[in-house]
């Protein structure tokens, strides 16, 4: 015994010793384990904004709102829920800690327009007083989480904010004797030792919360045998003589096991109330409470989605011990019995559902944050995910697949917004859930025709007297080359067409002519104004530059058109709009940088040529398409054997890449037409559109011609189409439309 005993006594001090210095350092590092969580762009809700009805139920439910039934006028009582009656809708907005400060909960009222889909925000109201709002931003939705896989996922959260008797009800039946011990209590390992004996068999537990904590902080949570019990004692002993009560038991309840979302473990009570409730902490009732203590003995066994009757008898066991105990009373204990465990048929889990874009983001990130602290540092990233871009987006990828020889395809689409260069939307597989290859961020391939606004851009703005109604010359080109060879470039359809208006020579996308002009620009001028737009690989030196050899991603084709949809000025496209640490205080935010780059008068010609594609050009089939008419600027891009194909279109508040084509590059028979385009329109037919603004910029008078003559005309005239031109440019010419005598009066 002696022998034993000394025997004991050598090895515990050296076990101490360790043991007690890995409890203080893990202990106090802890807060650093919790990974970084994504959220989505928050919806602002003003009247007049475009938002259907259907729209909008959409982005509730992507939050993660649950519809309940009820009064109207008496709204959710509960944050994260809503109520909808005809074209009303009440909700009750959960708080959010934004990166310009906490934004607490509220309950609204809104009102929507009829007419879908091109329905509006009617009206808001404060529903509590009544009062009219101008202004409602709501919660945004998390979308994903910048963590290791397999990782555990938790919402770190501070003592003071857990409810009281949530506390109370974990210590009484957890730990009653919690304020106590010092880690071990001899009292508990007693009675439970008794207890099982006379059951014959282990029904009861001796841990304390301390020990708990210790087995998942340092053994990973779940069962372990009696020789892990030793080093537990020893640890739970060495970690109340460093910490206080008060960060024991915060730590316990950020860390107590709770449920498993795919390769995610749900730690902590504020995690799992989302994860269960879709509702913050704070906000759970008696029962909801009940249940969360319940599972802490054991989260699968008693999962209340797997096992809802085994869920409710153990839910209401605690609601017994909160009744004997003096935590409730009879009123709320009977009450609290009452009611159905009110758990989310699926958990608003909405981790790895983008893929392609938090790809984005992270590269972002990693320009000033490490790996580490990404994964681990707590963070709040606010992105500008758009949740109704972004569906849009992935439903059209359902069509890839749907046309003849369309089995190996692959596809990839960028949304933006011009102005501020947020990135909206982002795909980069036909399966928008799958992890790997994102051919949105690293698909260079030839951007064919993609190129030509670039080279009329660069020619209007050094030639002053090239107007929208210049003729060009679309006739056979030969080029030579080094070596004595010749590049005779052909158009799409193998026919040559004479002499056209520059404006229908870019809306049809004729190479001859494009050609011809940007020989007369220059190839080295076009290579000195990609940079400005955000285009910085080395450009060949090659003629055939000129129609778009140049490989490109969908993403910096998204970058080079940015400026052409933002009236001349580049901003840099981004995912992310601000970054928030642990505590709530804002690291870092992104604000747009805009630049000019060319001038407003040259922008507005190109995009008047542009918006005649699907008038008369390259892209006719897109209202049928849409379903509705709206000015957009068009290109198409296909590129030799039909290997790739490209379509852009862009409004002023949207600017939308896709990009369709084989992996292996093999032709695959597609044009920007009939494959890149269908995809474009598939998604945006399921967003509100305007058209695209019409500008008149310094330098810039419409004119009224007889299309596509280069003569004037007036309103009167059938084939009238106003034109802009640099002043001093336009026709001098005056159409036999307005009358033979007027025009002879008009021309003299």
């Amino acid at each position: 015994m002696l022998f034993a005993a000394g025997l004991f006594i050598g090895l515990t001090g050296p076990a101490w010793l360790v043991l007690e210095h890995e409890v203080v350092t893990r202990f106090a590092a802890r807060s650093d384990s919790e990974p970084g969580r994504v959220y989505a762009r928050p919806l602002v809700l003003y009247p007049g904004l475009p938002l259907s009805l259907d729209g909008f139920i959409a982005e509730l439910e992507y939050a993660g709102y649950q519809a309940i039934a009820g009064p109207l006028h008496a709204g959710p009582a509960q944050p994260g829920r809503y109520i909808r009656e005809g074209r009303k809708v009440a909700l009750h907005s959960r708080a959010f800690e934004f990166a310009d400060g906490r934004q607490a909960a509220q309950q609204l009222l809104v009102v929507l327009t009829a007419g879908e889909p091109e329905a509006a925000v009617e009206a808001i109201y404060d529903a509590p007083s009544g009062r009219a709002l101008r202004l409602a931003r709501l919660d945004p939705a998390e979308i994903g989480m910048l963590a290791a896989s397999g990782d555990s996922d938790r919402l770190r959260t501070a003592l003071r904010a857990f409810p009281p008797r949530l506390i109370a009800v974990i210590q009484a039946v957890e730990d009653r004797r919690f304020k106590h011990h010092h880690g071990i209590d001899p009292y508990g390992l007693l009675r439970a030792l008794w207890t099982n004996l006379r059951r014959g068999a282990v029904v009861q537990g001796g841990s304390t919360i301390t020990q708990q904590l210790v087995k998942n902080l340092y053994f990973g949570g779940g069962q372990h045998g009696w020789l892990r019990k030793y080093p537990e004692a020893l640890m739970a002993l060495a970690l109340e003589r460093h910490f206080d009560k008060g960060e024991i038991i915060e730590a316990y309840l950020n860390e107590v096991h709770l449920g498993q979302d795919g390769p995610y473990a749900v730690r902590g009570f504020a995690r799992a109330a989302e994860f269960y409730f879709a509702a913050p902490l704070e906000t759970l009732d008696d029962a909801q409470l009940a249940l969360l203590a319940g599972m802490v003995r054991g989260a699968s066994w008693y999962n209340p989605r797997r096992h809802p009757d085994r869920a409710r008898a153990r839910r209401d066991q605690v609601l017994k011990i909160m009744h004997e105990t003096r935590i409730i009373d009879d009123g709320e204990y009977r009450a609290a019995l009452a009611r159905p465990l009110g758990v989310l048929a699926e958990p608003p889990s909405r981790r790895g559902r983008h893929p392609a874009f938090i790809d984005l983001v992270r590269r972002q990130l990693r320009r000033d944050y490490s790996d580490r602290q990404l994964a681990a540092g707590g963070l709040r990233i606010l992105t500008t995910l758009d949740p109704r871009a972004q569906m849009a987006a992935e439903a059209a990828m359902a069509g890839v697949s749907r046309r003849p020889g369309g089995e190996d395809l692959q596809a990839a689409m960028i949304i933006a917004a011009p102005a501020s260069g947020d990135v909206l939307a982002v795909t980069g597989d036909r399966d928008v859930t799958r992890r790997g290859f994102n051919r949105a961020l690293d698909a260079r391939r030839q951007i064919g025709s993609l190129i030509k606004p670039l080279v009329y851009l660069k020619a209007l703005e050094s030639d002053p007297d090239l107007t929208l109604l210049t003729p060009l010359d679309d006739r056979p080109v030969t080029v030579p080359l080094a070596g004595g060879q010749v590049w005779a470039p052909q158009n799409f359809d193998r026919q040559s067409h004479g002499q056209v208006p520059l404006a229908l020579a870019l809306s049809r996308s004729y190479n001859q002519a494009s050609v011809r002009l940007g020989l007369k620009v220059g190839i080295e001028a076009l290579a000195g104004t990609l940079p400005a737009f955000g285009v910085r690989q080395r450009l060949a030196r090659h003629p055939s530059v000129l129609l778009g050899t140049l490989e490109l991603t969908p993403v910096q084709v998204a970058q080079m058109y940015q400026p052409l949809a933002a009236g001349g000025y580049y901003t840099p496209l981004g995912a992310v709009r601000a970054v928030i640490d642990s505590t709530g205080a804002p690291l870092a935010r992104y604000p747009a940088r805009a630049k000019s780059v060319f001038s407003a008068a040259a922008g507005t010609q190109i995009n008047f040529a542009l918006a005649l594609g699907q008038v008369d050009g390259t892209a006719r089939g897109l209202p049928e398409m849409l379903g509705r008419v709206r000015r957009i600027a068009t290109k198409t891009g296909t590129t030799n054997e039909r290997r790739d194909a490209w379509f852009v279109g862009y409004t002023g508040d949207w600017l939308g890449v896709v990009w369709t084509g084989r992996d292996d590059g093999r032709p695959a028979g597609i044009t920007g037409s009939n494959a890149a385009m269908p995809l474009w329109a598939a998604a945006f037919r399921r967003l509100p559109l305007d058209n695209l603004p019409v500008t008149t910029p310094d330098g810039i008078a419409w004119h009224w011609v007889d299309w596509p003559k280069a003569e004037l005309a007036d309103e009167d005239c059938s084939a009238r189409r106003a034109v802009p031109f640099t002043p001093g440019h336009e026709p001098r010419i005056w159409s036999k439309c307005v009358g033979r005598l007027r025009s002879f009066f008009k021309n003299l």
